[in-house]
């Protein structure tokens, strides 16, 4: 639905929560004139939840709120990321692709680019122990998904020989101050290049470019989950975590209900985290056997 000019993401069945439909990408400015609006819509939404920007990290309004986090890069200059933010290991790996005959830039939005994409996504079912949500689309959802936010996005491709082997998408938002890494994917086939590395070494180079001041990397950390692969993977390429308040405003009074008995967060939240450890093995390995034929060709 769209609300003042703003498209509105509503999640949930019992409990409804709205949400900017670009969430991390984009910001609410003045809330009580959006609220307002929600208000007067005619759609039920119980909850309105946004955050604030990375460089607003004290809370700025008076509604009910939690702390969520964001992976983030300070970004100056190229060459500070590279002599002062990252060691000698993550260094090694950014230029392996290069080393290895891939080359990364900056590429337009076109369809040689959806293909590319549509490639990397159709390669391996299984990213990180679990299903890979965008393995079996077809190119024109590809397009379609791929193609959000172009007034304020930048692709970075990996290529070796033309083919693309890997992409990132970076979106900013409205201040062009922060831009936040939606798709960083890479082909499993091609690990040994090291090409998201060199995706995020060219993400930073953008964003200097740019004057963009953050680089984000979606959450550092989910729910009770603590340290993984991924999360290492930020940290020593130069991303931090920070904690910036999120807002849950009340629409209705089942939405004052659900906030104050915790109904608002994912049912993950209230599980011990040595239980959902041993979950993730038990799906990894299902998952694993389910799509052994596929995996096992790469």
């Amino acid at each position: 639905m769209k609300v003042r000019e703003e498209e509105i993401k509503i999640d949930g069945r019992l409990i409804r929560i709205g949400r900017l439909d670009g969430d991390k990408y984009k910001f609410v400015d003045d809330p009580e004139v959006l609220l307002n609006g929600l208000r007067g819509s005619g759609t039920r939404i119980d909850l309105f939840t946004f955050m604030q920007r990375v460089s607003e990290p004290s809370p700025k309004f008076q509604y009910p709120m939690e702390m969520d986090n964001l992976a983030v890069l300070p970004v100056s200059t190229f060459d500070h990321w590279w002599t002062h933010q990252i060691g000698s290991n993550p260094r090694n790996r950014a230029r392996q692709a290069e080393r290895k005959g891939a080359t990364v830039r900056e590429v337009a939005f076109d369809e040689d680019l959806v293909q590319g994409i549509w490639e990397v996504y159709n390669e391996c079912p299984i990213r990180q122990g679990t299903r890979f949500l965008h393995y079996g689309k077809d190119v024109g959802t590809v397009r379609e998904m791929s193609a959000t936010y172009l007034d304020s996005s930048i692709f970075v491709g990996v290529f070796l020989s033309n083919k693309l082997i890997g992409f990132a998408k970076l979106v900013a938002d409205e201040t062009w101050s922060q831009a936040n890494l939606m798709h960083v994917v890479s082909m499993v086939g091609h690990k040994e290049k090291a090409p998201t590395n060199a995706l995020i070494a060219q993400a930073v180079r953008s964003c200097a470019a740019r004057g963009i001041r953050y680089l984000v990397y979606q959450n550092y950390s989910y729910g009770n989950k603590t340290g993984d692969g991924l999360s290492r993977f930020k940290e020593v390429n130069g991303f931090r975590r920070i904690d910036l308040p999120r807002y849950y405003v009340p629409l209705t009074l089942l939405g004052g209900a659900a906030l104050r008995l915790g109904l608002h967060k994912k049912l993950a939240t209230y599980v011990p985290e040595p239980m959902l450890d041993k979950l993730r093995e038990l799906r990894s390995a299902w998952y694993s056997r389910k799509f052994q034929t596929v995996t096992d060709a790469l």
